[in-house]
């Protein structure tokens, strides 16, 4: 079936964000930002004291649902996203989109969405536009 503007993308949690991932994302993005490594860091921005997500890896679980939702990382015609807030070693992250235009191509349904990152019980980190080539029904 074809989706329709109004229609929700599959929802999909992120559990306890890890913050021994955020280390090593730091370690191959050669990030040198200590909130993403140091609580004594984190403490001093006045942050907390849990390590902040990268917001490229939030951006990334974004990118997971849309390449589940789709079948294909190549299905991802364009992403755009502004960050919104921080996600914090051990937050749950709910990520999801809403549909709102589908244009029919010779090769598919073109189907842009709002998409968005949400911490569990606090605030919005991602919201932004995608646009998926849905070569067949979705998965």
């Amino acid at each position: 079936m074809t989706p329709r503007p109004g229609d929700e993308l599959p929802v999909h949690t992120v559990s306890l964000v890890n913050a021994d991932h955020m280390k090593i994302v730091a370690l191959l993005l050669r990030d040198s930002n200590p909130i993403h490594f140091d609580p004594d860091a984190v403490r001093r921005a006045g942050l907390g004291d849990r390590l902040v997500n990268q917001g490229g890896a939030t951006m990334a679980y974004v990118m997971n649902l849309l390449i589940a939702w789709a079948g294909s990382r190549a299905a991802i015609r364009r992403i755009s996203c502004s960050f919104r807030g921080n996600v914090l070693a051990g937050d749950d992250v709910v990520v999801s989109g809403r549909v709102t235009e589908v244009e029919e191509t010779p090769d598919g349904s073109l189907v842009t969405a709002e998409v968005w990152a949400d911490v569990v019980g606090g605030r919005r980190a991602v919201l932004g536009e995608a646009t998926v080539l849905l070569a067949g029904n979705p998965a």
